[in-house]
């Protein structure tokens, strides 16, 4: 889901460092250090990048693109950043702020009359800045199933935020939304008379020479050094489905390399300058980083910090005394992390084409611990010893669910009574038919996918979806004498946590 996408993973951001010269760790360490975690976590490639005081120190690929045609990666090779996306489109809000093109503070519906939220005094309410900064009461990846990877259009993802019922109160609590950038994309190209993704090209990726870099993604297959999309799943490293996630492309459709967003990475801690021009003003710069929502407090295994905080598409954290600037990015098949330390000139990219890992996060705390002077921790490996906890219970559940499907008995009513046309109010229709002894259900918004419903008992069916990006879940029928009512579909937590009740028409 995407989007994140933001997605929340095993650590959060990075750290700081005292020192100017190359650590020995980056020097004599890295390369077997990232080639040990790519065999132990099953990662096909990565890519990783450091900059530091204004210099490339280093920007490098490793492994694989393919796990079928085995092309290297290099630091050229094109991944999906998705959620790093937000950091663009924050900043460019910043700008045109700076720019009196807008303010931060408009409501939403000064620009879009026809917005709305579930609530219609949130609808009355809701800034430009709420939408960005997660604070319109979604739970977080709320409504991703409609929105992620699906036929639906941007305008229809920003109607469809108005049929969703929010978790919490307006304002109250943290709740990460792709959607609202949708919103931002939207204002964006009423305030400059150009779409989301042709501004960023023009103003940015032109102007700064990011000739690795698209704004979209549906161009990424096309492009001769791009990485393949990977997943483990049911314990196997496979490859997936290159997605089109461009419905959502101001949070989630960026493309690019390593080497490329190095620079602009070094533009971000140059205070908004590439080579002696000024691409966004300091003072937009300064403004993206600023705090705006209480994400909540800071957690890590080893080391100290304060808070966890979210401005215009960045986390802001505390740590060890210095402000830590990140975001991370998950797609179908990525993972990837920009990691910032603005008072020293860090940053530090890790670009990994497998969504089944934590060492995108791992490799950047310890590379941020090298600059900082502080003890070698092996984060890999202690990051790799929960993922595999974790692997270990999820085949467990999924072994206890088959055994289920293996052991039940004929459904209490025929099996064609649970097919037909059920409807979502936010989602639209699905339609479930029987093959064989099983069902398939196939969804209005996501083409070219279906899911397959196996019988486990007391009207519950197991649902293994085509994609597996939406993973494998217990599907639940009401039943009503010898009637379907409904069910109630969930995907993977990875896309999103909330379950949608469809009614059977």
């Amino acid at each position: 889901m995407p989007s994140f996408r933001y997605l929340i993973f095993f650590f959060l951001p990075f750290f700081a460092f005292s020192q100017n010269e190359t650590p020995a760790f980056i020097r004599d360490s890295l390369d077997s250090y990232v080639q040990r975690a790519l065999n132990d976590w099953r990662i096909p490639g990565c890519a990783v990048a450091i900059i530091k005081n204004g210099k490339i120190i280093l920007a490098k690929g490793y492994g694989i693109r393919d796990i079928d045609t085995k092309q290297a990666v290099d630091e050229h090779s094109l991944f999906m950043i998705a959620s790093n996306t937000k950091e663009v489109t924050g900043t460019t809000l910043a700008k045109l702020e700076q720019e009196q093109k807008l303010s931060l503070d408009d409501k939403v519906t000064k620009w879009l009359p026809w917005f709305k939220l579930y609530d219609p005094e949130a609808t009355a309410m809701v800034t430009i800045k709420d939408v960005v900064t997660h604070r319109i009461g979604f739970e977080t990846f709320q409504g991703d199933f409609c929105h992620w990877s699906t036929s639906a259009t941007r305008k229809e993802v920003m109607q469809r935020m108005g049929k969703i019922k929010p978790v919490y109160q307006f304002r109250d609590t943290w709740g990460y939304c792709n959607a609202g950038y949708d919103v931002a994309g939207a204002i964006i190209e009423i305030a400059t008379g150009l779409s989301w993704e042709d501004y960023v090209t023009e103003n940015y990726f032109k102007r700064m020479g990011m000739k690795e870099t698209l704004p979209l993604t549906r161009n990424f297959n096309s492009t001769p050094n791009h990485c393949n999309p990977h997943t483990i799943y049911k314990n196997n490293l496979i490859k997936m489905n290159i997605p089109n996630i461009d419905n959502l492309a101001p949070a989630t459709s960026i493309c690019t390399s390593v080497s490329d967003w190095s620079k602009w990475i070094q533009m971000i801690l140059n205070k908004g300058k590439f080579q002696d021009q000024e691409i966004i003003p300091e003072k937009a710069i300064r403004k993206s980083m600023e705090p705006v929502s209480v994400r909540g407090p800071f957690s890590h295994p080893f080391n100290t910090g304060h808070f966890t905080l979210y401005g215009l598409g960045w986390t802001i954290q505390e740590y060890q005394g210095k402000k830590l600037v990140s975001h991370s990015g998950g797609a179908d098949g990525f993972v990837t992390s920009v990691t910032l330390l603005p008072e020293e000139e860090l940053g530090i990219l890790v670009f990994t084409n497998t969504d089944a890992n934590n060492f995108y996060q791992a490799l950047k705390w310890e590379i941020l611990d090298s600059y900082l002077g502080l003890p070698y921790r092996n984060y890999s490996s202690f990051a790799l010893n929960g993922y595999m906890k974790t692997q270990q219970k999820k085949m467990e559940w999924y072994h206890s669910v088959m055994d289920s499907v293996n052991q039940a008995k004929a459904t209490e009513i025929p099996l064609h009574h649970f097919t037909g046309k059920f409807v979502n109010e936010v989602y639209g229709k699905m339609e479930i038919r029987q093959e064989g002894n099983h069902l398939k259900a196939t969804f209005e918004h996501h083409p070219n996918q279906y899911a397959i419903l196996e019988h486990m008992g007391n009207n519950r069916f197991l649902c293994t979806y085509s994609n597996p990006l939406l993973g494998i879940k217990v599907f639940p029928f009401e039943v009503s004498g010898d009637k379907v009512k409904a069910v109630r579909v969930s995907c993977d937590d990875f896309v999103e946590f909330t379950t949608y009740l469809f009614e059977h028409t």
